[in-house]
C-alpha cells in the first residue's frame, strides 16, 4: 500500500486476520470482549499501516460529533480574539473541538456558516452576534441546536446569554469621571439599532448623570467608519463647552481606536484638552500618549463560560434559560487624571 493511501478498517482487518466487528469492538473500546492473542495482532496492525480512524465518521454514525460551532462577527477585533482564547481553552478541557467561522460582518458569510456548521452536525452553537445581520440572527432563531449568545441578547429569542455587566460597567466609568471633576460628558457609541450592549451602556450612563444636575450628559450615534462626522461630533463638543472640565466615553474598544485617531486629526490631547475613556482594555492602551483609562472586560473568563453553558445544553440540561454576567475593572491612566 503507498504511503499517500490512507488505510481503511478492512485493511486492518486483513492485516489482524480478523473481522471488521473485532476491529470496530477495539476502537470503541471494548477490548475485554477480545483475546489477548487477537488484542495483540490489531495492535500490531494499526502501527504497520499507520491506521488513524476517521473521528467524524465516527461521529457522524454515533451522533456525537465532539464539535462546538463558534461564529465571530469579526475575528479582527481585540474582544473577539480574547474571547475565543477562553472558548478554546474550555473546548479541550471538556473534550470538544470548536469550528471557527469568522462572518467579517457579511450577511452572505453568516448564512454560509451556519448551514455549513449544520452540515457538520455540530452539537452546539455559541455566537458572539455583535455585528450580526437580521436573517442571520433569525436563522439562528431556527436553529434547534443548543447556543449560547456572547455579549449581545436576540429581541424575541429566548437563549443563554453570557456577558459583561453593562449596567455596572457604565455606572463605574461615568461615576469615576464625575469623581474628577469631569463637567460635560459625551457618550459616543455606534448606531444603536438592537444591540442590548450599547443600549445597556447608554441608558446606565443617563442613569447616573440624572444624579449630578450640574453635569452636561450628550450622547451621539456614529458609524465606526464616518472619521469626518466623528471629528465634527467631537470638535463642536469641545467648542460648545469651552472652559468646561470635558470628557469622552467610547463604547467599545474598536470606536476607541477611531476617537483617538479623531481627536489626534483635530489637534486635541487627551488627558490635558479633553478626558477618555473606553470600554474594552486594549494593548496599545497604556502606551498612547498619557494612557488611556479603560473599562476591561473579563474575556477569557466570558469566553470560558459560554462553552461551560452551552456543553451543558449539549448533556441535556432544561434549566430555564439564564443570563451570565460578569463585572468590568476600570483601569485608571492618565486619560481622565486631574
Amino acid at each position: 500500500m503507498s504511503k499517500s493511501t490512507r488505510s481503511t478498517i478492512s485493511d486492518v482487518a486483513k492485516a489482524a486476520k480478523t473481522g471488521k466487528t473485532s476491529i470496530s469492538r477495539y476502537l470503541n473500546g471494548e477490548k475485554h470482549l477480545l483475546s489477548d492473542a487477537l488484542l495483540a495482532r490489531i495492535e500490531q496492525a494499526i502501527a504497520d499501516l499507520d491506521y488513524r480512524p476517521s473521528l467524524m465518521a465516527r461521529g457522524l454514525k454515533h451522533g456525537k460529533t465532539r464539535l462546538i460551532g463558534l461564529i465571530i462577527a469579526d475575528i479582527t477585533n481585540p474582544y473577539s480574539v480574547n474571547v475565543l482564547s477562553g472558548i478554546e481553552a474550555a473546548c479541550r478541557e471538556k473534550g470538544f473541538t470548536p469550528l471557527v467561522c469568522n462572518t467579517n460582518n457579511e450577511v452572505d458569510q453568516e448564512l454560509h456558516y451556519l448551514d455549513l456548521l449544520r452540515s457538520y452536525q455540530v452539537e452546539g452553537i455559541v455566537v458572539n452576534a455583535v455585528g450580526m445581520r437580521e436573517e442571520g440572527l433569525n436563522r439562528l432563531q431556527q436553529s434547534a441546536l443548543p447556543m449560547v449568545l456572547i455579549d449581545r441578547k436576540i429581541p424575541d429569542f429566548a437563549c443563554d446569554v453570557v456577558g459583561l455587566d453593562n449596567t455596572q460597567a457604565a455606572t463605574t466609568a461615568t461615576e469615576h469621571l464625575i469623581e474628577q471633576g469631569f463637567e460635560a460628558i459625551l457618550f459616543l457609541s455606534e448606531p444603536l439599532g438592537m444591540v442590548n450592549t450599547r443600549r445597556e451602556r447608554l441608558s446606565a450612563f443617563r442613569s447616573t448623570l440624572a444624579r449630578y444636575a450640574g453635569v452636561v450628559a450628550k450622547n451621539v450615534e456614529i458609524p465606526l467608519h464616518e472619521s469626518e462626522q466623528l471629528d465634527n461630533a467631537l470638535r463642536q463638543f469641545h467648542t460648545r463647552h469651552r472652559g468646561m472640565r470635558k470628557a469622552v466615553i467610547s463604547a467599545n474598544g474598536a470606536l476607541t481606536l477611531q476617537v483617538a485617531r479623531s481627536l489626534k486629526r483635530i489637534g486635541l490631547h487627551w488627558g490635558s484638552d479633553i478626558g477618555l475613556l473606553g470600554f474594552d482594555e486594549l494593548e496599545w492602551a497604556e502606551l498612547a500618549g498619557v494612557g488611556i483609562t479603560t473599562l476591561k472586560q473579563p474575556t477569557w473568563q466570558i469566553g470560558f463560560a459560554a462553552v461551560e453553558q452551552v456543553v451543558r445544553r449539549i448533556n441535556g440540561a432544561d434549566e430555564a434559560v439564564r443570563e451570565q454576567v460578569f463585572s468590568g475593572e476600570l483601569i485608571v491612566r492618565g486619560s481622565t487624571s486631574r
